[in-house]
């Protein structure tokens, strides 16, 4: 298992991520285009460090990470689905 300093470093990590999200959108030097690519690429290493810390997939077999991305792709693609369904 992961020690408290770990734990702590991951936090430390997760809020200097949510504040790349404020630098993006208030600063002029980005493009809009650029946040919102910035954003999702943060967002994705956020969901990659809260899933494998937080959720202990990192210390989990490999075979149930694996079902746990195929879930997060499906979901991915109904989203999509639903998106494209609504227009």
């Amino acid at each position: 298992m992961a020690s408290v300093r770990n734990y702590a470093l991951i936090y430390v990590a997760l809020v200097l991520l949510a504040t790349g999200k404020f630098v993006f959108f208030h600063f002029d030097f980005f493009t809009y285009t650029m946040a919102v690519g910035g954003t999702l690429v943060l967002a994705a290493i956020k969901i990659g460090l809260i899933a494998g810390y937080f959720q202990h997939l990192k210390y989990e077999p490999r075979s149930v990470t694996y079902t746990m991305a195929v879930a997060a792709f499906m979901v991915v693609l109904l989203t999509l689905a639903a998106g494209y369904s609504i227009q």
